[in-house]
């Protein structure tokens, strides 16, 4: 999808250094995905403590 945007110029320098990206594209497109990894991530914290799980949780550390 083809799309113009304007983007603060100090922000997308820092977002280029601090990540390596040479592009803003990439930038751009990194930043998306990690807004979806975030919101999955938070969906998925709604089930801590209320699946069923059994194991024995010391045993599996001492596997190797």
């Amino acid at each position: 999808m083809r799309t113009n945007i304007e983007i603060d110029d100090r922000l997308m320098a820092e977002a280029l250094a601090a990540t390596g990206i040479r592009t803003k594209r990439e930038a751009v497109e990194l930043g998306l995905k990690t807004i979806i990894r975030l919101k999955q991530q938070e969906q998925i914290r709604q089930f801590r403590g209320k699946l069923p799980w059994e194991g024995n949780l010391d045993a599996m550390r001492r596997d190797q």
